[in-house]
């Protein structure tokens, strides 16, 4: 298997540890260890002090797995299968594709949902969010996009990096088309309950469909993405049988440690989650005033989900040169689209940490300077 270098995470291997202000990280602001024990009840704060540091089971802790399945609505602790997120990506690409498979992938998107296909043998067609509708995708595309051959379709909602939710009603339309075509389907979810408004949490592709297996974690949503621990959620529990004997060649099993503090993390969801949401509120005005200011360079759709924008940069024809120009210049880390294989017009901005309000300060002094 030989696969391409991963562009975003070269990029952020670069400059993630060394550049003084990040402006484009995906995530939530990360909890610390002594947060997250402060919530645990005696329970599981004795399944954290007896903890020894041994193997694990390779599907994951029994009682994290009936966290993981409390998530989702007619599913059990036998439909979870726990890794690392990415890794979920590649063992089920693995275990599913084969050469000459063909797979259609939301795009722009995370690299190794597509590349991992790719690299397989796999033809790959790009279903490609419309910027002028809000970054939204035209089910009746993805209708002309699917071939004979089709194995498995990818959508990733929150959509990373334009932040766009579909509706419950479009959502579902995608869940009947593959049926109807009987393909497999791949839900990123990693960005679920950070929906910005009220009742707009989707439901899982896996509680909707027997062949959609729906990736979520740590990482994001909950701001513990040094867990390393994440999970895929199906119903074809053949298939994630398949893909726990190939993990046997990856991780085997998940950190010990992890796995009690994910626990807890699970157990305390939704005040976690509620915090990450009010601190996402906050910096979304911080952000909307910003981008209002400098309407004359920057376009934008409100993203409907997730810690993630994709604002156009109108006065700029290369952000690639422009995002490596700003961290030498200023220290501070944009991302170019070009990392997302997309055009060289965009930039992805998070807005999921803690110090967002003065990073866009910062910002703002450069953009002054920049086009003065």
């Amino acid at each position: 298997m030989k696969i391409e270098h991963f562009a975003l995470e070269r990029y952020f291997a670069k400059y993630e540890f060394s550049a003084k202000y990040l402006l484009s990280c995906s995530d939530c602001e990360a909890l610390t260890l002594n947060e997250l024990l402060d919530m645990a009840d005696a329970e599981t704060l004795k399944l954290w002090e007896s903890l020894k540091l041994s193997y694990t089971e390779t599907w994951g802790h029994p009682f994290l797995r009936e966290l993981i399945a409390d998530l989702y609505k007619g599913i059990n602790a036998e439909n979870t299968l726990v890794m690392v997120p990415e890794e979920g990506i590649f063992l089920l690409m693995q275990t599913l594709l084969k050469p000459g498979d063909h797979i259609v992938c939301a795009f722009p998107g995370y690299q190794s949902l597509y590349e991992i296909a790719r690299s397989l043998g796999c033809t790959v067609t790009k279903w490609i969010a419309d910027e002028s509708n809000g970054w939204a995708f035209n089910i009746q595309q993805l209708d002309s996009l699917i071939q004979e051959n089709t194995r498995l379709v990818v959508v990733n909602f929150p959509h990373n990096p334009t932040g766009y939710l579909p509706t419950v009603n479009e959502f579902q339309d995608i869940i009947t088309l593959v049926r109807e075509k009987n393909i497999y389907l791949l839900s990123d979810e990693m960005y679920r309950f950070l929906e910005i408004g009220e009742n707009r949490t989707l439901p899982s592709a896996c509680e909707l469909y027997d062949k959609a297996f729906s990736l979520f974690g740590m990482s994001k949503s909950y701001g513990l993405p040094g867990l390393r621990i994440g999970w895929m959620v199906s119903q074809a529990k053949t298939i994630l049988s398949e893909m726990a004997y190939l993990k046997d060649y990856t991780t085997i099993c998940s950190s010990a440690p992890s796995e009690i503090l994910a626990i807890i993390a699970l157990i305390n969801g939704d005040q976690i989650i509620s915090r990450h949401k009010s601190r996402i509120h906050r910096n979304l005005k911080v952000l909307t005033s910003f981008l209002g200011q400098y309407k004359k360079h920057f376009s934008w759709n409100r993203p409907k989900g997730g810690s993630i924008c994709f604002p156009r940069m109108l006065t700029v024809d290369n952000t690639q040169r422009f995002c490596d120009q700003l961290v030498e210049k200023s220290g501070i880390m944009l991302v170019p689209s070009s990392l997302f294989e997309f055009e060289n017009n965009h930039i992805r901005i998070g807005f999921g940490r803690e110090n967002l309000p003065e990073v866009i300060d910062r910002f703002s002094e450069y953009v002054e300077d920049y086009f003065e």
